[in-house]
């Protein structure tokens, strides 16, 4: 039985836009100036997450997945996704601002990389005063437009800027281009995939005087041009738990919590996640306790339907997928 809130070993990943804020805001252990990702959990190839606290402790993800099963994720997502693990979810440091880019569909991912689509979310953990997100486009755009932009060094003049503040969400759908913009420090909630497509690198060059590969052929068949849907999402930060987003990859609520609180899934047939993005508290489960402050993270079998929260002004986004069997 798989049965304690299960924490895990954090990937850390050098970026040349990385700055040092997981380090010193996240408390994440590092000598890098330039750490960009801490990815919290993941079953990505070659970057497969272990176990830090435990009985389990140095077990990898999908070695947990293989011996547990429907106990670990969930009957319907076992069902679903077999012994991937359906999420990857990372805190991003931008000191400077991210490529402009997009993540393909499943559909053209499938075709193209044997993988998932990546529709991801995005909570905004602290912003500098000055910060913004790419989201979109500003305006209609056609294809011929865009590639002209894109010909002129003119694309930055399609793009929809919004000033980016601690607690902003935002679900970026497939498709939808996107860049996280200098001084930001968020929470990133996304389908199990590393498939990002570059169509705009601000013309930087890495520390060998050469540019990031640009992958603007790839991106043309998987653009979405709607500009609809990009609004900050809503939810109630003084009545939680509160939905933020739900999806078919997954669902993320808002829970702020004041002294104690039980959550109780017996409707929910998926493993549960928590990632803390302020303050610290306690995460148990029967007599399992275990600590979680800012910047980390916890995995919550399926199994375990009743969940004690305590803490004093800790903030946790709260993931979780719903599965239709086919």
């Amino acid at each position: 039985m798989i049965d304690y809130p299960l924490k895990f070993h954090p990937i850390l990943k050098d970026k040349i836009w990385g700055g040092n804020k997981l380090k010193t805001l996240l408390n994440k252990e590092t000598k890098s100036g330039c750490l960009g990702e801490s990815w919290e959990i993941s079953s990505v190839e070659n970057n497969v997450s272990l176990v830090s606290n435990g009985l389990y402790k140095d077990k990898s993800l999908t070695e947990l997945i293989e011996i547990f099963k429907e106990e670990l994720l969930g009957v319907s997502v076992y069902e679903v996704f077999g012994a991937r693990f359906p999420l990857l979810v990372k805190f991003i440091d931008a000191k400077l601002d991210l490529s402009v880019q997009l993540h393909p569909n499943d559909q053209l991912a499938k075709k193209r990389h044997d993988s998932f689509g990546k529709a991801e979310m995005w909570y905004v953990v602290q912003a500098d005063e000055s910060s913004k997100l790419i989201i979109g486009f500003n305006q209609v755009v056609d294809k011929e437009t865009y590639q002209k932009a894109l010909r002129e060094g003119e694309i930055t003049s399609l793009l929809n800027f919004k000033k980016a503040k601690k607690g902003d969400s935002f679900f970026i759908n497939t498709g939808t281009i996107h860049a996280i913009g200098a001084g930001v420090l968020l929470a990133e909630i996304q389908q199990t995939s590393d498939i990002t497509y570059r169509v705009f690198d601000w013309n930087r060059k890495n520390i060998n005087g050469e540019e990031r590969e640009l992958h603007t052929d790839l991106a043309l068949k998987a653009i979405n041009y709607d500009t609809k849907d990009h609004e900050k999402l809503k939810y109630d930060e003084l009545n939680s738990p509160s939905n933020i987003v739900s999806t078919e990859y997954f669902t993320t609520n808002y829970i702020n919590v004041v002294d104690k609180l039980i959550r109780r899934f017996n409707e929910i047939d998926s493993f549960k996640i928590y990632m803390c993005v302020e303050g610290e508290g306690v995460v148990t489960i029967d007599l399992n306790k275990e600590q979680i402050s800012l910047g980390e993270t916890v995995l919550i079998p399926a199994l375990c339907k009743e969940i004690t929260l305590e803490g004093n002004g800790m903030v946790l986004l709260e993931i979780y997928v719903e599965c239709k069997l086919l």
